[in-house]
């Protein structure tokens, strides 16, 4: 396994306090030096991963 894929793996995963059990939702992580992102339906599916200044560039621009 990777060292990626362990952080990713022990990392804590949240998702935003807007959603609900029934609704589509991504899942945050904290893995410094790394951000990832998943759908929550399926986490075990594909994971996004973004360095700082990506991570910094993807929330403006979805603000």
């Amino acid at each position: 396994m990777s060292d990626l894929a362990k952080n990713l793996a022990t990392a804590n995963w949240f998702k935003s306090s807007y959603s609900t059990s029934s609704q589509g939702c991504v899942e945050v992580a904290l893995a410094p030096p790394l951000f990832g992102v998943r759908d929550s339906k399926d986490p075990h599916g594909g994971t996004l991963v973004f360095d700082h200044r990506q991570w910094t560039n993807f929330v403006i621009s979805i603000k």
